[in-house]
């Protein structure tokens, strides 16, 4: 930038940031982050501006962690955030599906709000197990169209897939994952995943009081944080339109992840209701991956 922000415009910048995150239901804890860190900046003598040079003078101001000091060093020197724009491109939902022919904002946007999915992975697996048949505007024929454009679209998924298994088959005893894997092995999620249900049903975890559906705020909802080997997690049960639809606001379990500062990732966990594996807890969009795990360890 010619001229460097004022503190107003970066902690504007930090609030657009977690409202955007807000609306994605991200972890709460990330999205108050944002907040927090705006009036830490909104509030200081000091010119933030003046301090990106030095990410140790950044960090110690409070609430500005590393992530912070990254996003907000890069807005000085540049006048812009990737994160920005990346959470300004999928702020209308199913905005992804818009790219595989023959489906246009509509039908993506139905796609989202119908079967709570977001990725073109998700939208892969719903148009082989059934659940893309059943939303309004999807007959066979479209249903093959769609799985022929996103045999195409994700053709390097196998590739990927195979390397992240071979990485779970490395991981370390305390269940980290060693070289590049993008995401913890499945049997850590769902270590974890029963970690939260049992400290959940015990009353053992602190709870929050979500802004959406829950017209009373009442603090009900859950949290647990905890950690495994490098990895980071945050866990909740899913407060999402179709979680309570379906009445499994007390089953889908929403795990957030993150490893060293590298970004938060996300998956659900639920109890699968039909086919093999029914009865049993599944990592969406890692059946493959949870089927294995299971086959490889002791029955129950």
């Amino acid at each position: 930038m010619s001229q460097r922000p004022p503190n107003t415009a970066i902690a504007d910048l930090l609030e657009r940031i977690g409202q955007l995150l807000e609306t994605k239901e991200t972890n709460p804890y990330r999205v108050r982050a944002y907040f927090s860190a705006a009036a830490t900046v909104r509030g200081t003598d000091k010119r933030v501006a003046g301090l990106a040079g030095d990410r140790e003078a950044l960090m110690r101001l409070p609430g500005i962690g590393e992530s912070l000091a990254g996003l907000i060093a890069e807005y000085v020197e540049t006048g812009q955030s990737a994160l920005l724009r990346e959470l300004e491109s999928e702020t209308r939902p199913g905005s992804i599906f818009d790219t595989i022919p023959g489906v246009g904002e509509t039908l993506g946007r139905r796609i989202a709000e119908t079967l709570d999915i977001r990725t073109l992975a998700e939208l892969e697996q719903a148009a082989h197990d059934g659940r893309l048949d059943k939303v309004e505007g999807f007959g066979e024929e479209r249903v093959r169209a769609v799985q022929t454009a996103l045999a195409g679209m994700l053709s390097n998924t196998a590739q990927r897939r195979a390397r992240q298994r071979l990485a779970e088959e490395e991981s370390s005893t305390d269940g980290t994952t060693e070289g590049d894997a993008a995401e913890p092995p499945v049997a850590v999620l769902l270590d974890v995943d029963a970690e939260y249900r049992r400290k959940a049903a015990a009353g053992d975890l602190d709870t929050i009081a979500p802004k959406r559906f829950n017209p009373e705020g009442k603090a009900w909802l859950p949290v647990l944080h905890t950690r495994r080997g490098a990895w980071s997690f945050t866990a909740l049960f899913s407060n999402t339109a179709r979680a309570h639809e379906a009445g499994k606001t007390n089953d889908w379990v929403v795990l957030y992840f993150e490893r060293q500062g590298q970004g938060e990732e996300q998956r659900t966990v639920v109890t699968q209701t039909q086919g093999a594996l029914a009865g049993r807890r599944v990592v969406r969009g890692r059946e493959a991956d949870t089927r294995r795990h299971y086959a490889d360890g002791p029955a129950g």
